[in-house]
């Protein structure tokens, strides 16, 4: 495996740190900049704004670019909105960079994606990806709980700074490490097959599943940190610890994911949705016993993720070999699930629900994305794709 994919892989920690840290620092947040809890988590959405539209803007904007250039050129302005986002003490500055930052982020997944396609050997890439994609769970382990000490203890500023740092650190590596060449003719995409490739409801359906999955997750997610505080009557410092659980689940759950979603795709999904809905229940009236809702986050982080890998392999299943773009708008999917989870978690506290009813919201959502897998598993196709042979429980090819 080339030191390129691994260096990828760090760059992801570094920027998913920032990604996922905020969850974690909504008190902090809200008291420093004098906002509400509902309208700092509209920081997460912000983030999930940008990324919706940067992974097929910057995919197409980019295809001609060498990737080196591409990736330093995204690592450098997401180093700069931190530094700017740290400086400034201003709620609509801040929400500004995070919107610039992920703008690029995404850009940055799109084209670390296309380069670890070029770099390894075809039966390779599905691992190669999963070490990239793993810098993001080593971000939710390491990143969100190391982040949110540094908020609680030097001040959010201080997690702002450490992601600029990383981020020099993982220019340093990408100069050293990925080609600096430009594609060639052969290897340059085409955008009207790619585009062409979109037009494929079944397609579209995945792309559906994916934010479902993504929002029913987040809902819960993003107000983790004020849940276990407010709810759960966890003390401050207990906060962190937590998160590293649902971080050290996650692992787990993309890792087992990631083992059976080429083979068995639809089960896969089937057993981390409904596991999802299930625990995201159980946290709804269980919200205020500490060890069962602290046992239920550790588990709705292992369900959450065991998804991830199917559904990037149901899109990659789908498109074959024009993949750029709807490996892009399969990311765009993932952020308009970032985005309406925490809103439509910050509605209901602001209703005065209260926290737990996050978990009935998780719920519902959660069977939507049921039962859009379903209605995919069952949709009669004349040619199953390699990742529709696990369309029924009797294994035969129908979806």
């Amino acid at each position: 495996m080339p030191i390129a994919v691994y260096v990828l892989g760090l760059s992801i920690f570094a920027q998913g740190t920032s990604e996922l840290m905020l969850a974690g620092l909504l008190p902090e947040l809200a008291a420093d900049l004098h906002v509400t809890i509902p309208q700092a988590g509209l920081l997460i959405s912000a983030f999930a704004v940008g990324m919706l539209v940067g992974a097929p803007v910057l995919a197409v904007a980019t295809l001609t670019w060498s990737r080196r250039t591409a990736l330093l050129v995204f690592l450098a302005i997401f180093a700069l909105t931190h530094v700017a986002g740290a400086l400034t003490t201003s709620y609509g500055v801040l929400l500004a960079t995070r919107i610039v930052g992920a703008f690029v982020y995404a850009g940055f997944w799109s084209v670390a994606a296309v380069t670890v396609v070029t770099l390894v050997r075809s039966d390779r890439r599905a691992r190669a990806m999963s070490i990239v994609t793993g810098g993001l769970t080593i971000a939710t382990i390491v990143g969100l709980p190391l982040g949110t000490v540094l908020g609680q203890r030097l001040g959010w500023q201080s997690a702002f700074w450490t992601v600029a740092g990383l981020c020099l650190l993982a220019m340093v590596g990408v100069l050293a490490t990925v080609p600096g060449a430009r594609p060639g003719p052969e290897n340059t995409p085409d955008l009207v097959r790619e585009l062409r490739a979109l037009v494929n409801a079944r397609l579209w359906l995945a792309f559906g599943t994916t934010a479902l999955v993504t929002a029913a997750i987040l809902v819960v997610f993003s107000y983790l940190a004020p849940l276990l505080i407010q709810s759960t009557k966890l003390p401050v410092g207990a906060v962190p610890g937590v998160l590293a659980l649902y971080g050290l689940g996650s692992f787990i759950g993309i890792t087992l994911g990631g083992r059976y979603a080429d083979a068995l795709p639809f089960r896969t999904l089937f057993v981390s949705i409904a596991g999802l809905i299930a625990l995201s229940a159980v946290l709804a009236l269980t919200a205020t016993t500490p060890v069962v809702a602290i046992s239920v986050i550790v588990l709705l982080g292992g369900c959450g993720f065991a998804a991830n890998p199917a559904l990037n392999a149901r899109v990659f299943s789908l498109a074959g070999d024009r993949s750029t773009l709807a490996t892009a708008t399969n990311f765009s999917a993932f952020n308009v699930g970032i985005t309406v989870g925490p809103w439509l978690g910050g509605l209901a506290i602001d209703a005065g629900a209260g926290y737990p009813a996050l978990g009935w919201i998780a719920v519902v959502i959660g069977a939507l994305a049921l039962a859009t897998v379903l209605f995919a598993a069952f949709w009669p196709v004349s040619s199953p794709g390699p990742a529709d042979r696990d369309a029924t429980d009797r294994s035969r090819p129908s979806a």
